[in-house]
């Protein structure tokens, strides 16, 4: 390496000399002067020359075991690109028959050597650096070591397609901290496996290292830091403290081109205090990073996020069988094993869990309780539990705070695939106490969404099939329903019975340890009236959605004391008992589609009440003690057709509501002086101070006053539509929230 040190002194000194000289002549001279194209020939030489001893040095390092040096192997290949445009660079001069006499032309040719001379200069200071050792001292180590695991040739093509694209962004120059993100179970950890086994076949490997790193969940950055050291042979002075270690990797790691796999990321890591150079200030250098939360990809500045998804049917029933075996293929197990397949939903985890799990069965009665059970949320065994249900679990306990938490898990009284209005939900959340009730309508729901999007974040919650919607991915509902019926944080549990197609509720399933109760979108034709319903501490109660139920009992009722909500929308039911009086605690009465029902009985003891849905019921009028319900915030009086009469001064006391919908009612509102004796006029709603949302039909005999006009504009979401007379002249619908 002697000889490339002299080399370098002596180019580095004769350059010096030349640059100080011939670039300011360059800069002078660039419209009248000659152009150096000369001197950049010489200068090159003296480059070229340079290069090509260091590359014959590095030859001879590498047949010695040496590893080389990052920095050599990209000088070398900046010094090649150099190389070839300068070389395009004299061609287009020597070709260019009037360049001599074109001026413009000749600026613009010179203002380019100028600028190449400089790079040149550059690069013959950076040569000088490495003329001591253009490779390391320490021993060589494989760029990628293998982890052990089934290949990607065996898997799906959903994988192979995951696979594909990440190797993709991974040869992208643009893209320097990649984010593979999902739900627990979708298989990231299995995806960077096989990516970091591919680089290791791969003959044009751009990296010297390939870094992989399990972090897990309670982070330890010593410990991080240790694994990345061991694998590149480097022993760290412990005694030096976290940041001496950090200052020892960050110069090891700053000699190489490195792939670091963070692999299972809970949280934002440092790589400053980590010792990791950062990809943008250390060119050829990269970071992956796996992780079950966006929010991690935000906290760590990714360049781009890849969400992994679950799988297509076929490819989970490929995978499926492969864990099941050849049992799959009997005429009498395969019905059953495609449904146990379906169940999973696509989730790689619970598909490879629940595949062992039945490997070898024989018998169609065992694929058939373990349907059952995976129908029920149950898990099937103990080793479903451990392998499927914890890990997932994981998720959940990484949510900050008790409240978030309770709302992740009140999603999972919902059936099984099914879209949840995200108004509803939100308006649950508050009646149940998830949500500060002292907040006005916009900053509550507002606090709302964000937390919806917190748990889409997490991979907790996905988009449901229609606008303003969510949902659960079955598995994760069903270890919610398992963590709410077994280890909440607060000792409650739930009873989820939703969608199960039952007919008739057992009483022995009810108990006073249940907090939130859900029998929704069954084929219940009636409830208990037989003896004293036993759930006193129960604060919410679904039973919407039952088709056939026409009736409540009162002694059904009775047992259920502490309802905060009670949802019997869409059912047949007629009339209400006056136990439901008694409910002096609850907060929420949702009877939406209840067309059967025409009156309520008085409502002045719900003093509690918050939200009362009446929308598409056969009410003709507003139900007698209304008036009183001043901590009412949320009136729904939507497609009642047949309501025709809103009693004056009735609304107009509600001093507490923020919503208020009579969209497509019969009941059309008129401005003082145009409506009947008795009726409530337009002008009420004004006394309204708190009213944030609004939807009415509104009929005006003269030109719309400006006061009027200014007071609807005040709103947050209106949807007015409003008439002339009997002239309609049109809808006028601001609506920024979807109305409840």
């Amino acid at each position: 390496m002697e000889v490339v040190a002299s080399i370098i002194s002596g180019a580095v000194v004769e350059t010096t000399r030349l640059l100080c000289g011939s670039i300011y002549s360059t800069i002078k001279n660039i419209v009248k002067g000659p152009l150096p194209l000369h001197v950049l020939e010489k200068e090159m030489k003296f480059l070229m020359a340079l290069r090509d001893d260091a590359t014959k040095e590095m030859a001879l390092d590498k047949r010695e075991g040496k590893v080389i040096k990052a920095q050599a192997i990209l000088w070398v290949g900046e010094v090649e690109d150099l190389h070839r445009k300068v070389n395009d660079q004299i061609q287009e001069a020597k070709s260019s028959r009037c360049f001599l006499s074109c001026s413009t032309k000749r600026y613009r040719m010179s203002r380019k050597v100028a600028k190449q001379l400089k790079e040149v200069k550059r690069l013959l200071e950076v040569g000088s650096s490495l003329a001591s050792s253009v490779a390391l001292s320490h021993p060589e180590f494989k760029a990628v070591e293998h982890i052990p695991g089934s290949s990607i040739q065996d898997q799906t093509t959903s994988i192979s397609e995951d696979l594909a694209k990440t190797m993709t962004l991974v040869s992208d120059d643009k893209y320097g901290i990649i984010g593979i993100w999902g739900m627990g179970g979708v298989g990231k950890t299995y995806l960077v496996r096989n990516l970091n086994n591919e680089l290791q076949n791969n003959s044009n490997l751009r990296f010297s290292c390939v870094l992989w790193v399990t972090v897990s969940k309670n982070l330890d950055i010593k410990m991080v830091q240790m694994r990345i050291a061991s694998r590149l042979h480097l022993n760290l002075e412990e005694s030096s403290g976290a940041d001496g270690m950090a200052i020892q990797l960050y110069q090891r790691l700053k000699e190489e081109s490195f792939l670091l796999i963070l692999d299972d990321v809970w949280e934002k890591i440092d790589l400053d205090k980590l010792g990791v150079p950062r990809p943008e200030e250390h060119r050829g250098s990269k970071i992956i990073l796996t992780c079950r939360s966006l929010d991690v990809c935000r906290d760590m500045v990714t360049d781009v996020e890849v969400k992994m998804m679950v799988l297509r049917d076929e490819d989970a029933w490929q995978l499926f069988s492969r864990y099941a075996r050849d049992v799959v293929t009997s005429e009498h197990i395969r019905p059953l094993a495609e449904a146990i397949c379906r169940e999973c939903h696509g989730l790689p985890l619970a598909i490879v869990t629940m595949g062992a799990a039945m490997r070898g069965k024989t018998k169609p009665e065992l694929w058939n309780h373990a349907l059952n059970q995976l129908r029920r949320s149950v898990p099937y065994a103990a080793g479903i539990e451990e392998k499927l249900y914890k890990p997932l679990k994981w998720s959940y306990d990484s949510l900050e705070g008790r409240y978030l938490k309770n709302c992740f898990l009140y999603c999972s009284l919902f059936p099984e695939d099914f879209s949840i209005n995200i108004s509803e939900l939100v308006w649950c959340w508050l009646v149940e106490g998830l949500i500060d009730e002292r907040e006005n309508y916009e900053d509550f729901f507002s606090r709302g969404i964000a937390l919806i999007e917190n748990l889409k974040d997490s991979c907790l919650l996905e988009d449901g099939s229609g606008e303003g919607t969510v949902k659960m991915h079955d598995v994760v509902r069903d270890v919610s329903i398992w963590i709410a019926s077994t280890c909440s944080e607060d000792g409650s549990e739930f009873l989820v019975r939703s969608g199960n197609g039952l007919k008739e509720i057992s009483t022995a399933e009810l108990s006073n340890s249940l907090k939130r109760v859900s029998f929704m979108n069954n084929d219940l034709e009636r409830l208990p009236d037989d003896s004293v319903i036993q759930c006193s501490e129960a604060s919410t109660l679904l039973l919407q959605g039952n088709r056939r139920l026409d009736r409540v009992p009162a002694r059904f009722l009775e047992g259920f004391g502490a309802l905060r909500l009670l949802n019997i929308s869409g059912t047949r039911i007629k009339s209400f008992p006056d136990s439901l009086l008694q409910l002096d605690n609850i907060r929420a009465l949702l009877l939406s589609n209840c067309q059967d029902l025409e009156e309520l009985p008085p409502l002045e003891r719900l003093s509690r009440l918050q939200v009362l849905d009446l929308s598409l019921t056969g009410i003709r009028e507003l139900p007698r003690g209304l008036e009183q319900l001043n901590n009412l915030r949320h009136l729904n009086l939507g497609k009642t057709r047949r309501l025709k009469v809103v009693q004056a001064g009735v609304i107009s006391k509600l001093s507490s509501l923020e919503v208020l919908d009579l969209s497509n009612s019969c009941y059309i509102w008129k401005v003082k002086g145009a409506v009947q004796e008795k009726q409530a006029c337009f002008e009420e709603l004004q006394c309204l101070e708190r009213l944030q949302v609004l939807s009415i039909r509104l009929i005006l005999c003269y030109s719309p006053q400006d006061t009027i006009i200014s007071w609807i504009n005040r709103l947050k979401a209106f949807e007015v539509d409003i008439e002339w007379g009997y002239s309609h002249l049109g809808v006028q619908a601001f609506q920024v929230y979807q109305l409840f």
